[in-house]
């Protein structure tokens, strides 16, 4: 082969055309253009020319656009179409599908899953398969299955209860899809249980909630959401490892709800006034995330509005040192070893944390123990008297009566129930009631003067048909707590009248008419 065969070779094409000069039409005319006339023309004139033709590349009418339609929007669809179909029974069929839908599923797995769905709306959590349980978690988020989004958050939040346990990924979705619900439904709920249970939800989600717990709903306050504000790592307490966990968890949030409401009422301002830890940060939060989500009914995402509450350099020191002195106060009513040092807190502070801590983990362990009897020898000592000349005066009767009652006896002895007591046995106990009537009568006035008008107020709170809602707010905006102003009654009760006067939060039903008379 010679080399001029490995060389390139082009080839020119040449188009001829008889039409020169053919002007381009504008975009929005609708007439084709005409050539114009040619210079040479042979002599002869085209009084009729024909038009020359053009191709089209755009439709001069705009039509309508199909609707564009997604796995997603067509899985919502079907859902609404079989939101009430149920089956009476069913064989379970395992069923495992990444992103389930009704199409993947075959008869004999759709008869279970929907005999399942029915038993799950009765509160009958039957054992199933993962991917079944995200269909129906799919259902609810695209709002199927409930009218009211209340009702739908609860679904959710029972279903994540029921099988987590079993199913440990549904702590990896289903807190973060259970708080977009939330969002998108602006509905008022504690992100708590949701923080505490999915832990790589923390941040946003955290800052959220403390700041809703420290300004609105301080008794909402729990450990896990408190402990992104510490710096104490508690996790590495021997304390808290062992046998002081419960307690630490229990006591501590609500060490920080008193500190709250005392700081309130003396200053006028809650701690997040007083340190205030800057302004919101808009944050764009992607909803329900590897979720089969049709985005036409919420969007895409929503903006949140999230204060850095546990970057407050103050504040954060102020919960740190609670932490730590919470802990010392339990170590010592526990009697555990050891102390944690360098504890710097105001010494009214202190004093009232002691006072709280000491009363609640006693009562507590008093309920544990079960009721005491405690007898007041003096009270008693005075019932006896009183019994004795209650007793005197009965009996001074006329001897013709003595003897017609001592006659009848005998007569209708063999009718009485050898277990009744005799008219004269029963005299003490009848004597003690109306002693005791007599007691509690003038003991009211001792009672009454010995209480505070913030006392007072707590019992006419109590008196009333919402008693312990009305208490609470009393308590908070007077830097206490409601448990504090019922052991401090309480304790005057038991001082004066020997008895408890309130019960858990309602009052005695025998003390209620004394109460309203003072």
């Amino acid at each position: 082969m010679s080399n001029d065969r490995k060389q390139p070779h082009f080839t020119e094409l040449v188009w001829e055309s008889t039409e020169q000069n053919v002007p381009i039409p504008p975009r929005n005319s609708p007439e084709p253009a005409l050539p114009k006339s040619s210079s040479k023309n042979n002599g002869k004139t085209n009084s009729t020319p024909e038009p020359s033709l053009q191709l089209q590349l755009w439709d001069t009418e705009m039509e309508t656009p199909e609707p564009v339609t997604t796995t997603e929007g067509q899985f919502v669809t079907r859902a609404k179409e079989l939101v009430e179909k149920t089956e009476d029974t069913a064989l379970f069929v395992p069923f495992k599908s990444y992103w389930p839908t009704y199409g993947h599923m075959t008869g004999t797995q759709s008869r279970w899953y929907f005999y399942w769905r029915n038993e799950v709306r009765q509160g009958r959590y039957l054992k199933t398969d993962l991917s079944y349980i995200f269909l129906h978690v799919y259902e609810l988020i695209n709002g199927v299955g409930w009218t009211d989004p209340n009702d739908g958050y609860r679904q959710l939040n029972l279903i994540w209860e029921a099988y987590r346990e079993s199913y440990k990924r549904l702590d990896q979705y289903l807190g973060g899809w259970i708080a977009d619900f939330s969002f998108v439904h602006h509905l008022d709920v504690p992100l708590s249980i949701i923080v505490a249970r999915s832990r790589g939800l923390a941040g946003d989600l955290a800052e959220l909630e403390l700041m809703r717990g420290l300004t609105t709903a301080p008794e909402q306050l729990t450990f896990a959401v408190l402990t992104a504000m510490s710096d104490y790592d508690i996790s590495k307490s021997k304390f808290y490892i062992g046998e002081g966990n419960e307690a630490l968890e229990q006591y501590i949030p609500q060490v920080v709800a008193l500190i709250n409401a005392y700081v309130t009422r003396k200053h006028g301002s809650n701690l997040v006034e007083m340190f205030p830890p800057g302004p919101a940060v808009m944050r764009e939060r992607y909803l329900f995330r590897s979720a089969v989500y049709d985005i036409s009914l919420y969007g895409y995402s929503v903006l949140i509005p999230v204060v850095r509450i546990s970057k407050s350099p103050p504040l954060r020191s102020l919960i740190t040192r609670l932490f730590r002195l919470t802990e010392n106060k339990l170590r010592e009513l526990m009697g555990y070893r050891g102390r944690l040092k360098g504890i710097n807190v105001d010494a009214d502070m202190d004093d009232l944390i002691t006072r709280f801590l000491k009363r609640e983990y006693l009562k507590e362990t008093q309920e544990d123990k079960g009721p005491t009897v405690v007898i007041d020898p003096e009270k008693l000592e005075r019932l006896q008297s009183d019994s004795e000349i209650v007793r005197t005066m009965l009996t001074v009767e006329n001897m013709d009566e003595q003897d017609y009652e001592a006659s009848e006896l005998k007569a209708t002895i063999g009718e009485i129930d050898p277990i009744q007591d005799s008219k004269e046995e029963l005299l003490p106990v009848e004597v003690i009631e109306e002693a005791q009537a007599v007691s509690i009568g003038s003991e009211a006035e001792q009672f009454a003067n010995a209480l505070s008008p913030l006392q007072r107020e707590a019992l006419l709170a109590l008196l009333d048909e919402n008693g312990s809602q009305a208490l609470l707010k009393l308590a908070a905006a007077n830097g206490t707590m409601s448990e504090l102003l019922i052991d401090e009654i309480n304790e005057i009760a038991m001082d004066i009248l020997g008895d408890l006067i309130i019960e858990g939060e309602d009052i005695v039903e025998e003390y209620i008419s004394m109460l309203r008379n003072i």
